[in-house]
């Protein structure tokens, strides 16, 4: 699916299909592949095959590299269409696992939301909290759910504040307070004749969607291309045609920044950066039937890389290497406002 394409005339069993025949090209992928694969037959109201899907993976859980991921996605799409008690048998272990990937433990933690489990799902973000943010000094960003979601059931359960919640509080950078954003009992105001109230209303469901989006795992990032220096000399060798579209190294670096900053200015969510080698683009252009050095196969590469899984969210998380591979950090380098 590309990126510009509205979710709403997307044919998910279609895309399902292309994702299982490309995990087939690249079985090294197949984890990442399946998985999307598997979230579009969902889209699809086709449960019943997505979960052939997880149990396609984790007939070799050793070769995965998030088990507990898979594992999670498939009790909340058993739930989903009726299978309750394997649901709830899969979450318990997921749980007793303790996995350090925060996204199992916020799966699950949803389902368990979803479903009315309020108590259940309560407990398992704080298990989520406890276990992967004791003694850190500052929560990375993928962490950010599991606090945020806990506030959201608190507020529900009309739990007290207690620290985590606090946390959650200096963390979220709406101009919405979590407060409004998780009150169970705001009422619907878009009927109202009052300006004031509309505006109000339409500014807190803008908040809402913002904070929805910032929870997701990031799956279909919005990835711009970068090729490492080496790799792009080699490729415009190879390929003199491109140079049109990579005048310099320097220039393509500063033309990826530049990019990806009026992406986020325009309120486009998801943003990545994935980065090129020349052989992979050469195998991806032969599966395309096409020349390497058409230009209009590059954003296609983009596009395939980030569905594999090999999309780098930008901007770094703070006191991260810049991800053009300088080695200083990104606030002194491409993440500079000079």
């Amino acid at each position: 699916m590309r990126p510009d394409t509205s979710a709403e005339y997307v044919d998910h069993n279609a895309e399902a299909a292309r994702l299982e025949r490309t995990a087939g090209l690249y079985p090294e992928d197949a984890e990442h592949l399946l998985l999307q694969a598997a979230a579009h037959l969902e889209l699809a109201d086709d449960r019943p095959r997505a979960t052939s899907f997880y149990d396609r993976l984790l007939s070799t859980p050793s070769t995965l590299e998030n088990p507990f991921l898979v594992r999670a996605l498939k009790a909340a799409n058993l739930w989903e269409y009726g299978h309750e008690a394997e649901a709830k048998a899969i979450i318990e272990g997921v749980r007793a696992a303790s996995p350090r990937d925060p996204a199992p433990w916020v799966i699950v933690a949803e389902s368990l939301e979803s479903h009315d489990e309020l108590e259940a799902a309560q407990q398992t973000f704080t298990e989520a909290a406890t276990h992967l943010l004791t003694d850190v000094p500052e929560p990375p960003y993928a962490t950010h759910p599991v606090l945020f979601g806990r506030h959201r059931v608190r507020r529900m359960l009309g739990l007290p504040h207690d620290n985590w919640d606090a946390l959650a509080d200096t963390l979220h950078s709406s101009p919405v307070s979590l407060d409004e954003l998780h009150d169970p009992k705001r009422v619907w105001s878009l009927g109202s004749d009052n300006p004031a109230e509309l505006e109000a209303e339409i500014s807190r469901l803008r908040a809402e969607l913002g904070t929805y989006r910032e929870a997701l795992s990031r799956p279909f990032p919005v990835a711009v291309l970068h090729w490492p220096a080496s790799e792009l000399s080699e490729l415009l060798t190879a390929y003199p045609s491109l140079v049109e579209e990579y005048p310099s190294h320097e220039e393509h670096l500063a033309t990826i920044e530049g990019s990806l900053r009026e992406l986020a200015a325009s309120g486009t969510p998801n943003l990545g950066i994935v980065t090129g080698t020349v052989p992979s683009y050469e195998a991806f252009a032969a599966s395309e039937g096409a020349s390497p050095g058409d230009a209009s196969l590059l954003p296609q590469y983009a596009t395939t890389l980030a569905a594999r899984g090999r999309a780098e969210a930008w901007p770094p998380e703070r006191g991260a290497a810049c991800w053009c591979g300088s080695g200083r950090g990104y606030g002194e380098c491409h993440g500079s406002d000079e």
